[in-house]
C-alpha cells in the first residue's frame, strides 16, 4: 500500500496539473459521460427515480465550487488522514487485520470502519464526474487490502476480528451491540453499492454480498438479543441499496426481517427508538442520527414493498419533526443529554437519552447538539420521502439542510469540522461545553466529516430525478443533465446564481420526439413565482409544489423561472421560549447570523438588537467567505453592565445606539477564526 498512500500525500501536485482540465471537462464538455454508470433496479413504489450520479453534474457557481472543494481539498486531505496513523487508525487496521502489517495493533473507536466506508462511498462518488485514473487506482488498492481482511464466510470487522484474536478474548462476532458491528456493514453495503453503480466494478461489490450472504445468515433465525444490533441502522439503507444494485431477493428480504424484528426487543429504549414499536409511533425520540437513519431505512423499505403500515408512522414523525422539533436551519437533535419519556409521571420509565431529539418545541439554542449526521441524516429521509410521494415539501427539507445546517459542518478550506451546529456562540459560554465551538481537522467521533464528503460529492444526484414521462427540477444551480427518457436522449443546462439571486434559466438542448414533462420545485418559501415559456407571457406558480410543463421539447427551448428573494424576517412558535420576542433573517433558501467579526469593536453578540422595522439590504461581497451575499442594515445596541456574581438586578434602562452591520449566511460563519454569533437576537 505504500504506493496508494504516495498518491495521496503527493495528490496537491497531481490536483494542480488536472484542475485546469476537468473545469474545461466539466464547463465545455457537459454531455461527455466519462463513466459508464450502472442502473440500479427501479423501486416499484417510487413515484420519482434517482438519476446514474454521471448523468448530473454542478457545472458553475454555488454547488459546483463546494463539489470542487470536496473534490480537491476534502477528499485528498481526509485519504491522508485515513491512511496515516496520526490521530487513530482506519485503513491500517484493515492492513493489521489482512496480515499486511506483521506489528500492531488496531487502534480507535470501534465504528472506524464504517467511517472509512463512507469515505470511499464519497471518492467513489467523485469518480462520477472525473475519471480520476490516479482515485481509480487507489480505490482498487484499498478495496484489495478489505477483501484481504475478509474473513471466509463474509464477516469484516476490524475491531472485532483484532480483539478476539487476543489472548482471552471474550470478544466475539456479533456479542455486543455496542461493537458497531451492524453499522458497519451497513455503510459497506452502500459504500459498494455506489461504487458499483459508477465504476461498473464488482470488486467492492464482491467484499458486499459476502457481508451480506453473513448477515443474512447470522440472522437467519432473529432473537431480541439479535435484534438489539439495530442500532443506528445503516444497515436498513445498505441492504436495500445492495438489492438495488444486484437485484438479488434474499437481500430485500432480510431488509424486511431487520425491520421486523424491531418488535422483538424487550425492555425497548427511546435512545435506540425501541421503546415503542415502530408501526405505533408518532413522534421523533432519542439519538437523533439514530433515528434519523431508522426513518431513511423505513422509507426505503417502503419504496420497495408499498407497506402503509411504514408509510403512517412515517407521515406522522416527519410531522412532528418539521413543525415541532426541527431548528430553523434545519438541525436536528437539540439534547446532548436528555431524559425520555419527558416528564412521565412515573419516575422509573423515565431513561437518558444521547444527542438527542427532545420534547417538542425545546429547541435550545447555545447548547444545540445538532450533529452534522443528524443533519445528513434528515437529507437521506426526506430524499426518499419525496422519492415515495413526489411532494415538494420533502425537497424543501433536502434544500434547507444543504445551504444551513449540513454545509456549516465544513470549514470553506475543506479540511476542518465542526461536529455539531450550535445556533447561538458567545463569548464566554454559560458553561464548559464537550463539543469544540471551532471547526478542528479531527475529532475522536470522526462519523461527520466523511459523511460531509459522499453527500457533498453525490449532492448533484438531488439535484435531478425522472419518473414515467418527466423529469424532476429539484434543486438549481449551474448543471447539466444529459439521460434517457422512454429510450430518447435528454439534455439540459441550468444558468442560475442560486442561491444568492432566484432567477433560473433552463435550456433545453436535446428534447426528442415524444411528449414528456419539465416539473420544477417552487420551493415553499416563495411568495410570488413566475415561469416563462420561450420568452412568452408569465405564469404564476404556486409554492411549495411542482410547476409542470408538458410538451414534445426542442434543442433551444428555455424556461425562465424567477423565484423572488426578498429579505424575510422570521418568528418562531411562542411555545419555543428560547427565541419568545426575537427575530431571525433568511433569504431564498439561506439562514444567516449575525456574527462579532461584523459588529463594531467593543460591541457584543449580546447586546445586539433588532428593530421591527430593520431594512436590509442584499449585496454580493465576491471578496468575503469565497463569495457570498451579505445583508447590510443597521441594528440596535445597548451597553450592558457588569453582570458579574448576579443572576437577577433591578432593570436598568439604557438608550440604545444604532449600528451599521452585516449579516452573513449561517453555513460560514467561524471562518474568520474564534468568533460570537447568533441565529435569533431579541427585537426592540
Amino acid at each position: 500500500m505504500k504506493n496508494c498512500r504516495n498518491i495521496f500525500l503527493n495528490r496537491e501536485t497531481h490536483e494542480m496539473t488536472q484542475n485546469s482540465f476537468f473545469r474545461f471537462v466539466i464547463r465545455h464538455s457537459l454531455f461527455v459521460i466519462l463513466f459508464c454508470a450502472v442502473a440500479a433496479v427501479a423501486s416499484p413504489f417510487a413515484k420519482v427515480e434517482p438519476l446514474p450520479l454521471a448523468e448530473a453534474r454542478w457545472t458553475d457557481g454555488f454547488f459546483f465550487d463546494r463539489f470542487e472543494l470536496c473534490r480537491t481539498q476534502m477528499v485528498p486531505s481526509m485519504a491522508r488522514l485515513m491512511m496515516g496513523t496520526n490521530y487513530t487508525q482506519f485503513l491500517r487496521n484493515f492492513e493489521i487485520v489482512a496480515g499486511l502489517q506483521k506489528d500492531g495493533r488496531v487502534r480507535g473507536a470501534n465504528f472506524n470502519d464504517g467511517d472509512f466506508y463512507k469515505f470511499l462511498e464519497g471518492a467513489s462518488a467523485t469518480l462520477a464526474v472525473t475519471n480520476d485514473a490516479a482515485l481509480q487506482k487507489t480505490m482498487d488498492d484499498i478495496i484489495a487490502v478489505v477483501a484481504q481482511a475478509q474473513r471466509p464466510n463474509g464477516y469484516i470487522d476490524t475491531w472485532v476480528q483484532w480483539h478476539q484474536a487476543e489472548t482471552n478474548s471474550k470478544v466475539a462476532p456479533f456479542s455486543d451491540r455496542n461493537n458497531w458491528e451492524v453499522y458497519n456493514l451497513g455503510q459497506l453495503l452502500t459504500a459498494a453499492s455506489v461504487h458499483y453503480r459508477v465504476t461498473g466494478k464488482t470488486n467492492f461489490l464482491a467484499v458486499a454480498r459476502k457481508a451480506a450472504d453473513c448477515l443474512d445468515e447470522v440472522f437467519k433465525t432473529p432473537t431480541p438479543e439479535l435484534a438489539l444490533h439495530d442500532m443506528c441502522p445503516s444497515h436498513y439503507m445498505g441492504i436495500v441499496e445492495l438489492y438495488r444494485a444486484t437485484g438479488e431477493p434474499r437481500y430485500l428480504a432480510l431488509a424486511k426481517k431487520f425491520l421486523a424484528m424491531r418488535e422483538l426487543v424487550k425492555d425497548g429504549a427511546p435512545d435506540n427508538q425501541d421503546r415503542i414499536q415502530f408501526g405505533k409511533q408518532t413522534e421523533a425520540e432519542g439519538h437523533a442520527v439514530r433515528a434519523n437513519y431508522l426513518y431513511a431505512g423505513a422509507a426505503d423499505l417502503f419504496l420497495e414493498t408499498g407497506d402503509t403500515n411504514l408509510w403512517k408512522p412515517l407521515a406522522q414523525i416527519w410531522s412532528n419533526v418539521v413543525t415541532e422539533k426541527m431548528y430553523l436551519t434545519g438541525g436536528c437533535g437539540a439534547l446532548y443529554d436528555g431524559a425520555s419519556p419527558d416528564a412521565a409521571s412515573y419516575q422509573s420509565g423515565i431513561m437518558k437519552v444521547h444527542q438527542s431529539y427532545g420534547r417538542n418545541f425545546q429547541l435550545p439554542n447555545t447548547t444545540a447538539h445538532n450533529e452534522t449526521c443528524a443533519n445528513i441524516g434528515n437529507v437521506f429521509w426526506n430524499w426518499r420521502m419525496f422519492r415515495a410521494s413526489g411532494e415538494a415539501k420533502f425537497m424543501d427539507v433536502v434544500e434547507l439542510e444543504f445551504y444551513n445546517a449540513v454545509l456549516s459542518g465544513v470549514a470553506l478550506d475543506g479540511t476542518n469540522y465542526f461536529y455539531t451546529n450550535p445556533l447561538r456562540v458567545t463569548d464566554p459560554l454559560p458553561m464548559e461545553l464537550r463539543w469544540s465551538r471551532t471547526r478542528v481537522p479531527f475529532v475522536s467521533s470522526f462519523c461527520c466529516p466523511p459523511n460531509l464528503v459522499r453527500t457533498i460529492a453525490e449532492s448533484a444526484g438531488y439535484a435531478y430525478a425522472k419518473s414515467h414521462a418527466a423529469i424532476w427540477l429539484n434543486l438549481y444551480g449551474g448543471s447539466s443533465l444529459a439521460t434517457e427518457l422512454a429510450g430518447e436522449k435528454i439534455k439540459l443546462t441550468q444558468e442560475t446564481e442560486y442561491p444568492w439571486n432566484g432567477r433560473v434559466r433552463i435550456k433545453i438542448l436535446e428534447g426528442g420526439k415524444t411528449e414528456f414533462a419539465l416539473k420544477l420545485r417552487i420551493p415553499g418559501w416563495v411568495k410570488q413565482a413566475t415561469v416563462r415559456l420561450n420568452h412568452g407571457p408569465a405564469e404564476s406558480a404556486e409554492s411549495e409544489s411542482y410547476f409542470e410543463i408538458r410538451r414534445v421539447w426542442h434543442a433551444g427551448d428555455v424556461i425562465d423561472l424567477d423565484l423572488p428573494m426578498p429579505v424575510r424576517l422570521l418568528e418562531a412558535n411562542p411555545l419555543v421560549e428560547e427565541t419568545l420576542n426575537q427575530i431571525a433573517v433568511q433569504r431564498g433558501p439561506v439562514v444567516y447570523c449575525l456574527e462579532s467579526p461584523d459588529l463594531p469593536s467593543g460591541v457584543k453578540i449580546s447586546e445586539v438588537m433588532i428593530p421591527t422595522d430593520l431594512t436590509l439590504m442584499a449585496r454580493y461581497d465576491q471578496r468575503l467567505l469565497d463569495g457570498v451575499v451579505v445583508l447590510e442594515g443597521k441594528v440596535l445596541t445597548r451597553m450592558e453592565t457588569n453582570w458579574r456574581g448576579k443572576l437577577y438586578r433591578d432593570f436598568q434602562l439604557v438608550e440604545p445606539k444604532s449600528v451599521a452591520v452585516k449579516f452573513i449566511p449561517y453555513s460560514v460563519w467561524q471562518n474568520r477564526g474564534p468568533s460570537e454569533m447568533s441565529v435569533w437576537l431579541p427585537r426592540n
